[in-house]
């Protein structure tokens, strides 16, 4: 292959005149961006898969979302050998090895304000239906809040409206004055009753994303383990795997709508790199209305300059718009921005709108009666838009058979980008303050009895045994800290209920409690020795019937003792004694 053919991708063939010409799309051309439509089974991601083949055989970089799964694992299938290491392969349905990718993290705080829009952004989309303005204004200055703050996670949102210990660390961080303004003086205003009815909301939907372990794994993480910005730069693979099927529908457009939206910050990142040396990047994106926001226009836009070059597919126009079809900024940025234009089968309605690019060439009739891998298309040469023609894709690439890569390449990933998912649920759970060992069992909040600290507990706290937080506990263990002493009720303190009836009960001083303790427990030491040294143990014969034990003499255990024998004549001769001894006594007085 020639350097001139090395700079093109080929993706189709002409049959004029039944004289079959190959041709594709030059590198500059593709910085203009790649829009595909058609019906399903068309041949649409068959077109992708040839594109993305050459761009890994060349040593491109490029990423890959894909809400299905099959486009994603029939890419890692065909990675040659020597592109093994260059793969970053993100699967959220791994739930062994989660990924860390933190959605908050900024690498410059300029760009927050972008992260924040990113985020509303992909929120709105999915929560469409019963988004709210006041819903909207809590959550971005949740957001807004929590990215002043370094290693904060998604997991800070829900955290942030109800534990108000963590609210008040992330507020004095806050270094915007109108963020910090709302939390202070007006969040904090609000009664309980109408506080807790504005974030209902918003734990309801928010807590539906990060409840998910699967979830809650991947965004819980501090420190991000995808850098996207050395992806870029690198020319290294990025495969994101997010098949509804396994992760679910929500799930798979948050993670793809805030993975777009990091995409977005690295390429932006790249205005400190010499234009001549930034290095194009290929982002193939299949059904990319599950992933499109409004910040998805402004990547349109701005993306050709940083080399960040788009091959979006999908079905049918409507996708790109609001349900109610009034809010069409997507759709505009798409086709007002797009260079490369390639339309398979389709319906009416949409034959009907992209007749006017297709015109006079080509009528909604035409479109609507293409066969399966035929296309009418409008390519960018040399940064012109070439007028409207047919064609038929290529067949399936057939890349050279090294053995099947998959496994190989999932443990490498595993091993740089993933972590163990006990220790990374051990991490989170430190972090909220709970531990593991009590899951499955209801917490109870409670106070720890020496800093003061609100933690919680696997028991009802009972206001009369102290409780401590864990630090606070592992000092007492060591002695760096003595445990607080335990106080004697007061007159009436334990029995409020006889208090009230005049009665009370006071408590003995120190010393005579402990006289009674010491008496008690010599007394009770002296009857077991009593008691062990007269029981004997009783023989006993055979069992026997009740009728049996009837007819037979009664058994005396206790044998009879021998009485003492009395001398009868010396009792007489004392008694005579003391009768004289009284009869003199008489006499005298």
């Amino acid at each position: 292959m020639s350097d001139k053919d090395n700079d093109i991708t080929f993706f189709a063939e002409t049959t004029y005149r039944n004289i079959r010409k190959k041709f594709g799309i030059k590198r500059a051309d593709r910085r203009q961006h790649m829009y595909v439509i058609g019906k399903t089974g068309v041949g649409k991601t068959s077109l992708l898969k040839n594109m993305a083949f050459q761009d890994i055989k060349r040593g491109e970089g490029l990423g890959v979302i894909d809400p299905h799964g099959e486009f994603a694992e029939e890419i890692l299938d065909n990675i040659p050998s020597y592109r093994i290491n260059d793969v970053v392969y993100f699967n959220p349905a791994d739930t062994d090895y989660p990924v860390s990718f933190n959605a908050l993290e900024v690498p410059d705080p300029k760009y927050k304000h972008l992260v924040a829009s990113g985020l509303m952004s992909a929120f709105t989309k999915i929560w469409a239906n019963v988004w709210s303005a006041r819903m909207e204004y809590i959550l971005a200055n949740c957001i807004l809040a929590l990215l002043d703050t370094p290693g904060t996670t998604l997991l800070g949102i829900l955290r942030m409206l109800n534990d108000k210990n963590y609210r008040q660390k992330i507020v004095n961080n806050v270094k915007d004055p109108v963020v910090k303004s709302f939390w202070l003086n007006e969040y904090e205003e609000w009664d309980n009753r109408y506080r807790n009815e504005a974030i209902a909301p918003i734990q309801n939907k928010v807590g539906q994303f990060l409840n998910v372990s699967l979830i809650r794994n991947i965004v819980g993480q501090t420190n991000s383990t995808i850098d996207v910005s050395k992806i870029m730069n690198e020319g290294k693979i990025l495969i994101m795997n997010l098949s509804k099927g396994r992760i679910g529908e929500d799930n798979s457009s948050l993670l793809g709508a805030m993975m777009i939206t990091k995409i977005q910050l690295a390429a932006m990142e790249r205005v400190r790199i010499p234009i001549e040396e930034r290095r194009d990047f290929y982002l193939y994106v299949d059904e990319f209305q599950n992933f499109v926001t409004q910040s998805f226009a402004n990547i349109l836009s701005e993306a050709r300059k940083y080399r960040l070059n788009l091959i979006m597919a999908h079905q049918y126009i409507a996708q790109l718009t609001a349900e109610d079809n009034t809010n069409t900024e997507v759709r505009d940025a798409v086709f007002g921005n797009v260079g490369t234009l390639v339309s398979f089968r389709i319906g009416a309605a949409d034959a009907e709108f992209l007749e006017k690019e297709f015109y006079p060439e080509f009528t909604a009739e035409d479109l609507v009666n293409l066969p399966n891998y035929h296309i009418y298309l409008k390519l960018m040469i040399d940064g012109v838009s070439s007028r409207p023609f047919s064609a038929r894709t290529l067949p399936p690439i057939e890349l050279p058979k090294e053995g099947n890569n998959r496994e190989k390449i999932i443990m490498v990933s595993r091993e740089r980008y993933g972590a163990e998912r006990k220790k990374v649920e051990e991490k989170i759970a430190r972090w909220s303050g709970m531990s593991t060992s009590f899951s499955g069992h209801h917490l109870y909040e409670a106070k720890c009895a020496v800093c003061g600290k609100n933690i919680k507990v696997p028991f009802p706290p009972d206001n009369k045994r102290p409780v401590y937080c864990k630090p606070c506990l592992d000092k007492i263990e060591k002695g760096i800290i003595k445990a607080p002493k335990i106080a004697f009720s007061k007159r009436g303190e334990d029995y409020p209920d006889l208090a009230k009836m005049g009665i009370g009960f006071g408590v003995s001083p120190k010393n005579e409690v402990d006289e009674v303790k010491k008496d008690k427990r010599k007394s009770k030491n002296k009857m077991s020795v009593r008691v062990s040294s007269k029981v004997k143990r009783i023989e006993t014969g055979p069992p026997v019937s009740l009728e049996e034990a009837i007819k037979r003499e009664p058994i005396y255990f206790k044998k009879d003792k021998k009485k003492k024998e009395v001398n009868v004549s010396e009792v007489r001769k004392a008694l005579k004694e003391a009768i004289q001894e009284k009869k003199e006594d008489r006499q005298e007085s």
